[in-house]
């Protein structure tokens, strides 16, 4: 009753207070400032008339009145002191100057000084004014240094209705600007209850003019009051040059008594400069005076004077100075309330605020207390409200939270200082900005007024440990940004709802709370909700309009927020985050509701009245307590598993002080509109409470619970998403809390996910992801206690194809065509339905339905079997047998078209009848190879055999590393008939022209590596060209000069060169001229004797040894033997030496050996002569060679045919070649008579010593065991057809083999082709080359180089081989392999891929043996040649 009371009577003085006329005016002739005093008046009605105005005394002159020189109406100078004691008014239309020094003076008690002149006012150096109030109207006005206008402690009497000045023997300070000190301390009320004089002058706050307030005494019958200040009005019409002071300070009033309160300053002027001082401070004293009141009407300020309205010193309590008073700026209509940085305890009042026009800014700094103390008040400014420096503002009455205010600016600023509210306040700004400061909002007095509104429309920023809080409802809205920017930043209340924004950051250390922590259970957690196991309709189906509203279960609600970004924490009962689109929880974040849920609850564990019980129930039960040897039960489980949203339980009441509490309620999203985006790096926790965790109590004090109790259950978290993304450090968790020793640990909580709205198909979008921790677990009994048992963790049925909390997509390989979460749901693809080399894939939104989707295991296979290409060639073919089967069929009819078509286009005369040979000069004659030079034995150059004397053989194979050379030095057969000297200078010519330039070597060297048949064909066109260099030489370009016949010069004849047909064998002719008249010229075949046949070719598969039997040997020969059986010998032993090869001359001149001394000797010998197998002088480098030395026959004479004597011995000066020089000759088998009688060293090759002859191994060796000449066989028209066949397929295989090499890898099909360049292509083109040439002479070489091309492509095939193991090995692993891997393929990637190139690698083998029997018998027509039967040989020449 008597709070009431005393509440109805401050209301009373207040009304009074503002609805008293209070005005203070001015003893004023002027008329060109009226008092604007309808400026503080609302819209509402027109003001009150102001009191009239007191006459004003007779002017003074200026030499009468005021002792000065000249006049006032031109210029009037003062130069002595002057004194009044009555009022002063001074006119003119002149100028009023005092000098320097002069002091003016009329120090009664409210005497007034009036100066009003036209011209200019100036007051000198050290000059002053003193009086109760100076009124000073001019032109120009200065003031220069060390001048004072002073009013100081001069004050008259203040307004009527006013209690500026204290009652009682207080020592209480005078109020004016704002309230009066007191320092009487009073227990039983707070300091800023007790003031001293009240304010006044309010509504003349633009055009202050009332005098200041006498402060009290302490002593009754004596006043020791300091008293007020004057007060001080300047009007300039122009520029008011202000140097010196204006002072208009409360009086002290000592130890004894209060300070007088300060009076009023009023300066107007269109311009004004200096630094001079403005001070209306409030006096000092046992308690100090209140500042006065300072206002400003000028249009420019060029300096910065000093303004000075801040309360005096209290003696008696220093920290408790007078109130702040005011300073208005009425040009920007700026009011600031400072106390210059002077501690208090009082309130500077602020009373109503105008509504036109508004104020634009208002600033309370430096230690000022300012107080908005009435009900239902609204303060609005235009522009900015800032409270800094340990500044105070206050709105209503600190022991009635009635009211609400409102408070209405573009921005507030709040640095250093407080904000205090009590009841609730609606504040709507643009910007709200707070630095190590706070907003305390007291709002227990009403709940119906208890909800407060913050409304920041841009921006709101807390830093440097900043705190906003309301022990009520608070409501923070905004549609910019909310920041907490760090540590000890704190937004706080009984319930909080953030709502609007655009985005809110909770920086690292701040906090979002709701309820306060040392707030009760009775209003931190709704008791209603604790009983109910039903889940609110609000937590699943929350109101739209994000309103305040106590009926809700809410105790900290985000609402309609883009973006959430958490640093900090975010704690409450029940955290609900509404129509926000996107929460980032960083590391060091967390939302919390831990501890926060009932203490009691459906699911409480039973607490015996000693403190032992069990934990709480949730999602899981509660732990068994055990108590004496009973066990104390745990708590029940309850809620929804796939819907939960309960609060967790406690383990006991909340009347027990050992009860712990359970979690609370995090809920992310409603039904109608889900988080779009959840990021976790930090935590979501709403555990139970643990026995033994720290708390605040009532009192703030940190305690510990403590006793024998169980664990509360962890709460519930409910997450409405469209996407999660959970980071390493992330935890969910609603854990139960502990027991104690013996208690029973509290069940887990519950964890739901509800997703929005999963898209399926290619529209999924996986909804999470990451790696965290999600924990339910039941918390942990110590002792004999029993842990509680764990939660629960569910999600939304996922639809099919996705499975799992996280709606994930099935397991590769599996499928799922029901809806549900379950993993048992993925069912295993049937596996007859994936094809070989072939896996299952994951597609987007899972696998609903089979078949189950899956890819070829490499691109290079084709979709949907997984063919390689090959195998889609042979499968859509009817698979590989089939495919074969086919291949090999129409390989046979190509073949056998082929061969048709090759037989009629060879045909006729070109193509020789396979006939046997008949008599006489038909013999095999026409074949190059057997006859060599010479196709008939007829011919018109007999009368060159005729002049033959002797024919000289080149050494070197002509090659380019052995070219052609004749050696020095004339033969004896020649050398009467040449001369030495020029013989030789024919040798250096010679062997200058036959030497090759060192680029046709190189140039063969290279074509070599990459392909060896062209090698083989530019060296032979490089021989050509060379026997062409050389015959044109002789025949045309030499002199023969080394001849002695005139008529051999002249005619050019003595000389001829020839070569063998394979251009490696060439020798030179010498020729009579027929003018030598020499008898015993040209020589007979008995005088040539030994004599010697080299054979041409090297052995070679290319060049096969070959005897070559031209017009001049056979005409030679043919004086002892005759002709055809000359003609025979020759064809039989090109047949046998055909069969010889290079790199087995050991083994294959034996038969040839055996040849001789069968077939040829025993028939020869007959007519004088045998022949043996020999081998010459080997070059520099190595190279011999081979033929036969023809000699006579022991103890016989070689018979006349009747053939005239036309040709000797060809000697030749060689050796034998043997690789150790010590070799006798009868090793050999030469008879020694020859070797002297003849001077030719030489040696004959025997079975005996035919192991001594060497040879050198090439790099082509291995070649020559797959690539030699063979005996012919019959049949020629089926070996063509077998040819056509071959060639065929291996051109096939050949493009499968690279059609399976490019489904492996492009790479190995181009290094199969280029190594060697394009050798497995270029072997069908030859063979067709072969197979259509006109005529043995020109079907063998084809086939021959056919027969190279197809070995050469080896090595393209060995390539193959080796990309194959190296693919099969390194790619496909056996670890690789899939197990449905067909077990026949020709793919690269399985255990057969060596089949094509193996069956490739047999059909060249294949064709290299065909090739042979083709060229065998396109070059021997005659298959008697190879006659078992020397008789039947022999006789078939006979017959």
């Amino acid at each position: 009753m008597a709070a009431s009371y005393s509440l109805l009577i401050y209301i009373l003085i207040h009304f009074l207070y503002i609805h008293s006329p209070q005005f203070c005016t001015y003893t004023s002739a002027v008329d060109d400032f009226p008092a604007d005093i309808s400026l503080f008046h609302g819209d509402y009605s027109p003001p009150s008339p102001p009191p009239s105005l007191p006459p004003l005394p007779p002017p003074l002159s200026c030499q009468d009145g005021l002792n000065g020189t000249g006049s006032l109406k031109t210029s009037c100078e003062l130069n002595y002191d002057l004194n009044f004691t009555n009022n002063i008014y001074i006119y003119g239309e002149g100028n009023l100057i005092i000098h320097p020094g002069v002091k003016l003076s009329c120090p009664r008690l409210g005497c007034e000084v009036t100066v009003n002149v036209s011209g200019e006012f100036k007051l000198g150096l050290g000059s002053v004014m003193i009086a109760g109030s100076v009124h000073i109207v001019a032109e120009n006005v200065s003031l220069l240094n060390g001048s004072v206008v002073n009013v100081t402690a001069l004050a008259g009497s203040p307004p009527d209705h006013t209690s500026g000045r204290p009652d009682g023997a207080q020592g209480a300070g005078g109020g004016y600007g704002g309230r009066g000190a007191s320092c009487v301390m009073d227990n039983d009320k707070l300091p800023s209850d007790v003031w001293g004089g009240d304010p006044y002058g309010w509504e003349s706050l633009a055009k202050p003019g009332c005098f200041g307030s006498k402060g009290g005494t302490t002593v009754k019958d004596e006043d020791y009051g300091g008293e007020g200040g004057g007060r001080i009005r300047v009007e300039v019409k122009n520029v008011f040059d202000f140097q010196g002071s204006l002072l208009a300070d409360g009086g002290d009033g000592g130890v004894k008594g209060g300070g007088g309160s300060g009076g009023s300053i009023y300066i107007v002027a269109h311009d004004m400069t200096g630094y001079g001082r403005v001070s209306a401070s409030g006096g000092n004293g046992f308690s100090g005076g209140s500042g006065g009141r300072v206002s400003v009407d000028i249009f420019s300020v060029r300096d910065d004077p000093i303004f000075l309205f801040h309360g005096g010193h209290s003696y008696g309590c220093s920290g408790n100075s007078g109130a702040a008073g005011t300073f208005y700026d009425t040009r920007p209509r700026k009011l600031t309330v400072s106390n210059h940085n002077l501690s208090t305890e009082t309130d500077t009042l602020l009373m109503e605020f105008p509504y036109q026009p508004l104020l634009t800014n208002v600033y309370i700094e430096n230690c000022a207390r300012a107080a908005a103390p009435l009900l239902w008040s609204r303060m609005q400014v235009r522009g900015q409200l800032s409270v800094s420096c340990g500044a105070v503002l206050s709105f209503g009455l600190p022991h009635y939270a009635l009211s609400e205010y409102e408070l209405i600016a573009e921005e507030v600023l709040i640095s250093d200082s407080i904000i205090k509210v009590y009841g609730a306040l609606r504040m709507s700004v643009k910007v709200y900005l707070m630095w190590n400061s706070q907003m305390l909002i007291d709002g227990d007095g009403d709940a119906i007024a208890a909800t407060s509104m913050l409304e920041a429309s841009n921006l709101v920023v807390l830093r440097g440990s900043s705190l906003i809080q309301s022990n009520a409802n608070l409501g923070l809205h905004g549609q910019g940004t909310l920041n907490l920017s760090g540590p000890g930043d704190v937004v706080e209340a009984q319930r909080l709802v953030l709502s609007l924004f655009y985005n809110i950051n909770v920086g690292p250390g701040s906090t979002l709370r709701g309820p306060l922590k040392n707030a009760s259970n009775n209003s931190s957690t709704s008791l209603l909700y604790c009983e109910r196991e039903d889940c609110p309709i609000e937590l699943i189906h929350p109101p739209e309009d994000c309103n305040v509203n106590s009926s809700l279960p809410f105790t900290v609600q985000i609402c309609r927020v883009e973006d959430v970004n958490v640093e900090g924490l975010i704690e409450g009962s029940v955290v609900h985050f509404h129509w926000v689109r996107t929460v980032n929880v960083e590391t060091s974040g967390a939302i919390s509701a831990t501890g926060l849920g009932c203490v009691a609850g459906v699911g409480s564990g039973r607490l015996l009245s000693n403190g032992f019980g069990g934990g709480g129930g949730h999602g899981g039960k509660g732990g068994d307590g055990y108590y004496n040897g009973s066990v104390v039960q745990g708590g029940i489980t309850y809620g929804n598993a796939d819907f939960p949203c309960e609060l967790g339980s406690g383990s006991g009441n909340s009347s027990l002080p050992d009860s712990t509490a359970g979690g609370g309620i995090i809920v992310m999203g409603s039904l109608e509109h889900s988080l779009s985006s959840l990021y976790i790096d930090g935590s979501l926790r709403a555990d139970g409470e643990s026995y033994g965790e720290t708390f605040v109590n009532g009192r703030g004090m940190q305690t510990s619970v403590l006793g024998n109790g169980g664990g509360g259950s962890g709460g519930t978290i409910l997450l409405f998403l469209n996407s999660i993304v959970l980071g390493d450090s992330s935890t969910i968790s609603t854990y139960g809390g502990h027991g104690s020793v013996d208690g029973g640990g509290g069940g887990g909580g519950r964890v739901h996910f509800h997703w929005a709205d999963i898209t399926v198909g290619d529209e999924y979008l996986p909804v999470a992801s990451g790696e965290g921790t999600i924990n339910v677990r039941g918390g942990s009994g110590k002792g004999l206690g029993y842990g509680g048992e764990n939660g629960s963790l569910s999600g939304k049925s996922c639809p099919k194809g996705l499975f799992g909390i996280f709606c994930q997509e099935c397991p590769r390989g599996t499928f799922k065509n029901v809806t549900g979460s379950d993993k048992a749901h993925c069912l295993e693809c049937p596996s007859n339905e994936l094809p070989h080399r072939a896996k299952y894939v994951a597609v987007r939104g899972g696998v609903a339905d089979t078949p189950c989707p899956y890819k070829c295991i490499s691109e290079r296979y084709r979709m949907p079997h997984c063919y390689t290409a090959l195998e889609e060639l042979m499968y859509t073919f009817g698979g590989p047998w089939l495919f074969g089967f086919i291949l090999l069929s129409l390989l046979i009819l190509l073949g056998i078209v082929l061969s048709v078509a090759r037989m009629k286009f060879v045909s006729g005369d070109d193509l020789p009848s396979l006939v046997q040979a008949t008599r006489g000069l038909q013999i095999d004659r026409s074949f190059p190879f057997l006859e060599s030079l010479n196709e008939v034995l007829e011919t018109n150059r007999a009368e060159e055999s005729q002049s033959h004397v002797h024919r000289m053989f080149f050494m070197g194979s002509n090659s380019f590393s052995e070219p052609w050379h004749l050696p020095y030095s004339p033969p004896q057969q020649v050398a009467q008939i040449v001369y030495e000297d020029a013989f030789n200078r024919f040798v250096d010519e010679i062997n200058s022209l036959a030497a090759y330039q060192w680029w046709e070597g190189s140039m063969y060297s290279i074509i070599s590596i990459f392909a060896y048949p062209l090698a083989w064909s530019w060296l032979q066109w490089r021989r050509k060209k060379k026997i062409h260099t050389l015959r044109e030489y002789v025949r045309s370009e030499y002199d023969h000069s080394c001849l002695r016949s005139c008529r051999s010069r002249a005619l050019y004849e003595g000389l001829k060169v020839a070569t063998t047909s394979d251009l490696m064998l060439a020798y030179v002719d010498f020729f009579l001229g027929g003018d030598e008249k020499r008898n015993d010229l040209p020589p007979r075949l008995n005088q040539r004797l030994p004599l010697s046949l080299v054979f041409g070719g090297d052995g070679s598969y290319m060049t096969p040894f070959a005897l070559h039997s031209d017009n001049i040997l056979t005409s030679l020969i043919s004086q002892s033997i005759p002709s055809t059986i000359w003609y025979r010998l020759v064809a039989g032993l090109n047949a046998q030496l055909r069969l010889v090869r290079l790199g087995h001359l050991n083994k294959t001149f034996r038969p040839v050996i055996g040849w001789l001394e069968t077939y040829a000797n025993p028939t020869l010998s007959r007519h004088g002569v045998r022949v043996d197998l020999s081998c010459f002088q080997p070059t520099t480098s190595g190279y011999c060679q081979f033929g036969l030395v023809m000699r006579a026959s022991e103890n016989e004479t070689a018979p006349s045919v009747g053939r005239p004597d036309m040709s000797s011995s060809p000697e030749r000066q060689s050796r034998f070649l043997n690789s150790h020089p010590n070799n006798s000759t009868n090793q050999l088998g030469v008879g020694k008579p020859l070797l002297v009688q003849k001077k030719m060293i030489g040696g004959t090759i025997h079975a005996k010593n035919l192991e001594m002859v060497k040879e050198k191994k090439t790099m082509g060796y291995p070649f020559s065991f797959v690539l030699y000449n063979t005996k012919p066989v019959a049949h020629q028209d089926l070996v063509g057809l077998v040819i056509s066949v071959m060639l065929l397929a291996d051109f096939s295989l050949v493009l499968l083999m690279l059609l399976q090499l490019y489904s492996s890898s492009l790479l190995h099909f181009f290094l199969v082709l280029s190594i060697l360049p394009l050798g497995i292509i270029l072997p069908f083109p030859a063979g067709l080359n072969a197979l259509f040439s006109y005529g043995p002479k020109r079907s063998s070489g084809p086939a021959r180089v056919y027969a190279l091309w197809n070995i050469t492509s080896l090595i393209n095939v060995v390539v193959a081989f080796i990309c194959g193991i190296f693919h099969y090995n390194t790619q496909l692993s056996p670890s690789n392999i899939l197990p449905n891997m067909q077990s026949f393929s020709l793919s690269m990637d399985d255990g057969s891929w060596w089949l094509l190139p193996c069956v490739l690698v047999l059909c060249k083998f294949i064709q290299a043996r065909v090739i042979d029997y083709h060229v065998a018998n396109l070059e021997i027509k005659d298959r008697t040649l190879y006659s078992t039967n020397p008789h039947d040989f022999w006789q078939t020449y006979h017959t």
